[in-house]
């Protein structure tokens, strides 16, 4: 038996691949396929099956670029009417090799989520693979569909009815780790049983009442984006072959084109602080989450780097979000359009102490762009929230009269708010640098949601 974990770096998305007798299926695979098959080929194997646990919302799927390379078959939960594959439903079985898989139907996150039990030798279970049901430290979300009681109520039943009776010795494979959108509280590994979770994972020792008004209250952000992920995932997006290749532009090109696109500026925040006009400042990880909160999926997108050599990885993560319209990058990059004497703006950038003392002031407006539990968590006093997710829409909720500087973090969302500020037109703008982390390690005050309470 071959087994393989294959790990999207921003998405903190897990797919795999298993193979056995010169057969493999693949699980939940990312739309860049070339991994899985240079394992199909290094493993002298076919890929058989594509397996999904169910419709995706925060990246596109690669089960049809993987049927168009391999004529492979697709399945998926049968509760909803996708428009490709085939549907299969509680029981049903099917052979890899030696290897024998058996799909249980464990509806909550979607309502046609199924969990994949694999079997080697003899009955025993020896791996889940659960999908956005069951993660380490955590559970699925369950604000995506139906009421939340509803969709917490069958997670419930799914995960103690269907998951943990299949054994404590049952190796979990679940969809997420640590850094998705798809939950909260992960534990950050990608290892372990359903008996550790048993003994760690504090839903599973909720009772229903209580895991259904946990789920209830978990603060999560829903990006704009996954509605135009569940329509990809269900009806399914042309084959492509992979990511087109970026072109390199040079600047009367790069000029000309941007006018007419979207900008992305996937340099670092210092280096932001000086930028083309109308960029978002999306720094290259971000690249795999954050242009699905910003960028129109109809306007061509043309991107600044830090490296050249970053286009490939940048067009991946776009084209995992399934932006197929990346047009172009400027060759020889930010000091190549400097040099041509282009329009330049710039961002004000700050430390701690020179924030503190801007407050002590009164001279500035603190907009923290941190999600809801973050800011509970410990937020500056004289701040103002609002999540950087909603910045554009909520644009005329920042205060005036004031510089208003941004925190995240760390000061990269920061950077993208900042980028959003400036882009609305207002002059006057800072990112904080190192963000509340730093901004605590200096020892300033914090106001926790507690202390409101008494």
């Amino acid at each position: 038996m071959i087994f393989r974990r294959i790990k999207s770096e921003g998405l903190a998305h897990l797919s795999y691949f298993i193979g056995s007798g010169g057969e493999a299926a693949v699980i939940d695979p990312r739309r860049d396929v070339d991994a899985y098959l240079d394992m199909a080929r290094q493993s002298c194997m076919d890929i058989k099956y594509v397996l999904e646990t169910h419709r995706n919302e925060d990246y596109v799927i690669g089960s049809r670029e993987l049927e168009a390379r391999t004529n492979c078959r697709i399945l998926h939960g049968r509760r909803l009417p996708f428009k490709f594959g085939e549907g299969i439903g509680d029981g049903d079985r099917i052979r890899v090799g030696d290897l024998r898989i058996r799909a249980l139907e464990t509806p909550g996150h979607t309502p046609e989520s199924l969990t994949y039990v694999l079997y080697d030798t003899g009955d025993v279970p020896l791996m889940a693979f659960t999908g956005d049901a069951l993660f380490f430290g955590t559970t699925g979300r369950t604000d995506l569909w139906g009421t939340p009681e509803e969709a917490a109520g069958l997670l419930y039943d799914s995960i103690h009815k269907k998951i943990v009776p299949l054994g404590d010795q049952t190796i979990l494979c679940p969809a997420h780790g640590a850094g998705s959108v798809c939950g909260t509280g992960f534990s950050d590994r990608d290892d372990g049983t359903i008996g550790g979770e048993r003994l760690t994972n504090p839903d599973l020792r909720l009772d229903k009442e209580k895991f259904i008004a946990k789920k209830k209250a978990e603060p999560l952000e829903r990006p704009p984006y996954f509605k135009q992920m569940e329509s990809f995932n269900l009806n399914g997006l042309p084959v492509t072959g992979g990511p087109h290749p970026c072109r390199p532009m040079n600047v009367p090109q790069f000029r000309e084109a941007i006018s007419n696109g979207t900008l992305i500026d996937a340099r670092m925040p210092p280096a932001f602080s000086a930028h083309m006009p109308g960029a978002y400042s999306i720094w290259l990880d971000g690249m795999a989450t954050w242009p699905g909160w910003v960028v129109n999926y109809q306007s061509p997108i043309y991107l600044l780097l830090e490296n050249e050599e970053d286009a490939a990885a940048a067009t991946r993560y776009l084209y995992r979000l399934g932006f197929d319209n990346v047009k172009g990058y400027l060759c020889g990059g930010f000091q190549r359009w400097l040099n041509a004497g282009q329009d330049t703006e710039f961002l004000g950038l700050l430390v701690p102490d020179a924030l503190a003392g801007m407050l002590a002031e009164g001279k500035v407006t603190v907009l923290d762009v941190r999600s809801d539990a973050e800011w509970r968590n410990g937020r500056i006093k004289e701040a103002t929230h609002i999540y950087v997710g909603e910045l554009e829409k909520r644009i005329a909720e920042v205060p005036k009269g004031k510089p208003v500087a941004c925190i995240c973090s760390t000061g990269l969302r920061a950077s993208l708010a900042s980028s959003i500020l400036k882009k609305a037109g207002i002059k006057e703008v800072y990112n904080v640098l190192g963000g509340i982390t730093a901004w605590k390690a200096k020892d300033y005050p914090l106001l926790y949601e507690k202390m409101l309470e008494k």
